[in-house]
């Protein structure tokens, strides 16, 4: 009888080790220097969570490879950029950057790197099941598409750079009774300026010229590219600037579907809060790329000089024409104008329409 039951644990024991599973959920809560795992096989109950090096968690993911048919992951995007995908997928990994949200849905005040872990990969499991609202995926870009989009981003920060020094200048400039505005360390203004400091006051105030020097010549720099890698061919309003950052920021304007998915992306489509018979109109969700938000409201308040005559700004022009229209009406009339742009630069740079369909000037160079 002992015999028999030892044969039985031993096939038991072997059948667990030939299972494979059908699939196999990771929630990953990721950090330089670790990354917290929370397994689920199949349909089961979630694991408790493990932590890795990076190197090790690489090599622990081999592992879990044969073990089933697909081997799912995700994690928030944050900090680390793709690299980690990039891993994933090179490995058979089916895995998704999702956006960050709060993990805390009950607010039990319980967070932490494990419940985070678990959390994603209960979602992760509703995900794969079926239930694609579970997660919001954030789209990968190409490696080419990372390189152009990094390129944009450094010249907004080099220019948020140039004003916070600028603006540390004008600040050691108050505290000695000179009130200076923008613009303060050019060479001109500087001639005029520093005749009427103390010595010590220039001294400390040639720091922030230095800085400021070598700032905004890699800023027009930067800033000569992206102009000279526009097209010639543009709506007029349209500058090679503008052009490069909305086309990098949106990086393939193939991936929206139908031109909800655009606004949606913009940020720029209102609010609403209904319950029952009562609703209530929000201002903009502000929920998207704020970049490409902010260039195209500064688009838009160009349409109005450079394209008055196109579609969009004529149907909005007894709004910003009128002398009677207030300051917030006019801020509405710019935000649908920027909103609409984006579904207009959608339509044309992936051939639905043409420039003349929308009344648009071109210009060239």
């Amino acid at each position: 009888m002992n015999k028999q039951n030892l044969n039985t644990s031993e096939v038991r024991a072997e059948q667990a080790a030939n299972k494979k599973y059908q699939t196999i959920k990771l929630g990953l809560d990721v950090h330089a220097d670790t990354i917290v795992v929370v397994r689920i096989l199949d349909h089961s109950a979630p694991q408790p969570a493990q932590k890795f090096s990076p190197a090790r968690f690489r090599e622990w993911v081999k592992t879990q490879l044969p073990l089933a048919e697909a081997v799912h992951s995700c994690y928030e995007a944050g900090p680390f950029g793709y690299g980690l995908h990039c891993t994933l997928t090179g490995l058979g990994v089916r895995n998704l950057v999702t956006q960050p949200v709060c993990l805390d849905e009950r607010h039990t005040g319980v967070n932490h790197d494990k419940s985070d872990a678990k959390e994603l990969a209960q979602r992760l499991d509703r995900y794969v099941a079926g239930n694609t609202h579970a997660l919001a995926s954030v789209r990968v870009p190409t490696e080419v598409e990372e390189q152009k989009r990094a390129q944009s981003r450094q010249r907004e920060q080099l220019k948020r750079e140039v004003q916070r020094v600028a603006a540390q200048g004008r600040g050691l400039l108050l505290t000695q009774g000179q009130r200076e505005k923008k613009g303060w360390w050019f060479s001109g203004r500087w001639e005029k300026l520093q005749d009427k400091l103390p010595a010590w006051l220039v001294e400390r105030l040639e720091v922030f010229r230095r800085v400021l020097a070598t700032l905004t010549a890699e800023l027009e720099a930067l800033t000569t590219g992206l102009e000279q890698a526009a097209p010639s061919a543009r709506p007029k309003g349209l500058g090679g600037l503008t052009y490069e950052v909305v086309e990098r920021e949106v990086q393939d304007w193939n991936r929206f579907r139908n031109r909800r998915q655009v606004g949606s992306y913009t940020g720029l489509c209102g609010g609403v809060s209904g319950s029952g018979k009562t609703t209530h109109l929000l201002p903009i969700t502000k929920h998207g790329n704020v970049r490409l938000r902010t260039a195209l409201i500064e688009l838009a308040w160009r349409l109005v000089i450079w394209q008055r005559d196109c579609k969009l700004v004529q149907k909005w022009w007894p709004v910003l024409g009128s002398i009677k229209a207030t300051k917030g009406a006019r801020k509405k009339a710019i935000v649908a104008i920027a909103r609409q742009m984006a579904v207009n630069l959608w339509r044309w740079r992936t051939g639905r329409m043409k420039p003349e369909d929308f009344g648009w000037k071109m210009v060239e160079g």
